[in-house]
């Protein structure tokens, strides 16, 4: 198996739980609860996979300078973007309450919310495929910890979109087109890094740190904590903890 389709594979297979996820939240009655407590494990899985496996990475392959600018960046990116998109009705398009608008009540909320959705994917694709760079073989505990987020992801996505009124068709579709283009990322990730020095590829790693510790900051973690209250303190260090050990394992 070539590197870049080992990278393109494992994106899709990350990518692949945001449609399983979404496919629970649209066809299964989930408790509010229980959709915040899976997204709080899966907000400490995350947190620990950039933390120890993400910034690692950056930190040996480039020292300091390319991973604090490359983590600050890609926090600012994410940051700027999310702020547009949430102008445009974006803002809640993981919440699984009522807070989405409907397409009525807030035109041209469907495109932000497809473009919000991609830009929460993207930095985590291609961080995995960036993983591959050099010779190495992929990051079993990111693709783990990307997958078990996504899952909670969709659940919660879905959930709210379907209470704002779209359909099925765009449900499905939104999370089949992310899947496809997570598998992209990835491929790009390898595919056009490969060619950089290792203080581009450290800062590109830490970009998606970045960008995903503002994603859970910005849209993940205020759903778990609204819904699930004093218990997500200790669902998210679970979460933290099994991907932790994970990594560990890993290697």
């Amino acid at each position: 198996m070539s590197k870049a389709f080992e990278a393109a594979f494992w994106g899709f297979v990350a990518g692949a739980a945001l449609l399983l996820g979404a496919g629970a939240g649209y066809l299964a009655p989930v408790p509010r609860r229980v959709v915040a407590a899976i997204m709080g494990f899966g907000g400490g899985v995350l947190i620990s996979a950039l933390a120890f496996d993400l910034m690692d990475e950056a930190y040996r392959r480039g020292g300091f300078d390319s991973t604090s600018l490359g983590f600050l960046g890609g926090a600012v990116i994410y940051t700027a973007a999310n702020w547009l998109l949430a102008h445009r009705g974006a803002k809640h398009r993981k919440r699984s309450g009522d807070q989405q608008p409907s397409e009525k009540d807030h035109p041209g909320s469907g495109t932000a919310i497809v473009v919000g959705a991609l830009i929460d994917g993207i930095p985590e694709s291609i961080a995995i495929g960036v993983s591959l760079i050099s010779g190495g073989s992929v990051s079993v505990a990111a693709v783990v910890a990307i997958f078990l987020s996504n899952i909670p992801e969709g659940l919660s996505a879905s959930i709210g979109m379907k209470r704002a009124g779209r359909s099925a068709r765009y449900i499905f579709g939104l999370h089949a087109g992310i899947v496809v283009v997570s598998a992209a990322a990835a491929l790009a990730g390898y595919a056009v890094f490969s060619h950089f020095s290792r203080d581009v590829i450290a800062a590109t790693t830490a970009v998606a740190a970045g960008g995903i510790l503002a994603m859970l900051s910005d849209t993940m973690m205020p759903e778990a904590f609204e819904e699930g209250h004093n218990m997500i303190g200790l669902v998210t260090v679970l979460g933290f903890l099994a991907a932790f050990v994970l990594t560990k394992l890993g290697g």
